[in-house]
C-alpha cells in the first residue's frame, strides 16, 4: 500500500521551500517562488513534524556546518535522469564540474545538453546538488531557481558567505 504524500513549507536563505515526501523518504524539494513553482496535489497532507530531519539538515547546510545530506531520498524519473542525479550526488561540497564533464562521468560524452535538461528536471534541489554544474567556460548557466540562487549556493559552499540563521 502506498503511503500518503506529505508536504511542508519552510523558509530558507534562498526563499520559501516546498518539501515533499512520505513517512520514509524525501521525494521533492522545490523553491516556491522559482520560475516553475510546483503545485500541491490533491490528496497531499500538510505534515510539518514529519520533516524535522530534513529541516535540521537544511538549517545546518545553510549555516555552513553540513557538507553532505543523509536524509533518505526517493527520486522518480527516467533512467537517464536517474543516472545524472546519482552522479550529481557524487560532486563534492564546494566543487563544481561542467555539463560536459558530467556527461563524460556518466559514460555519455556527447550528451552535455541532455545532462543539462536532466539537471533542470531535478526534483530535489540543493540536496541533489545540480547547482554545482557550470558551463564549460566556468560561467554560471542554467538553474531552475535562477542564477542568483545558484551563485548564492556556490558562494555559500566556497565559504564566501557568512550566514546567521
Amino acid at each position: 500500500m502506498m503511503s500518503a504524500m506529505l508536504y511542508t513549507r519552510v523558509d530558507s536563505p534562498i526563499g520559501e521551500l516546498l518539501i515533499i515526501g512520505d513517512e520514509r523518504s524525501l521525494h521533492g524539494l522545490h523553491m516556491l517562488d522559482g520560475p516553475r513553482p510546483p503545485r500541491i496535489a490533491a490528496g497531499w497532507e500538510r505534515h510539518d513534524e514529519c520533516f524535522g530531519p530534513v529541516r535540521r539538515e537544511l538549517d545546518e547546510y545553510f549555516a555552513g556546518s553540513r557538507t553532505a545530506f543523509e536524509v533518505p531520498l526517493t527520486v522518480a524519473g527516467a533512467p537517464f535522469d536517474q543516472l545524472v542525479w546519482q552522479q550529481l550526488r557524487r560532486i563534492p561540497y564546494g566543487e563544481t564540474i561542467s555539463y560536459g564533464e558530467l556527461a563524460r562521468r556518466i559514460g555519455h560524452p556527447s550528451a552535455a545538453r541532455a545532462v543539462g535538461m536532466a539537471n533542470g528536471r531535478n526534483p530535489i534541489s540543493v540536496i541533489v546538488p545540480c547547482h554545482r554544474v557550470i558551463g564549460g567556460d566556468g560561467g554560471l548557466t542554467g538553474y531552475g531557481g535562477g542564477l542568483e540562487r545558484k551563485r548564492f549556493l556556490l558562494e555559500l559552499e566556497a565559504g564566501v558567505l557568512t550566514l546567521t540563521l
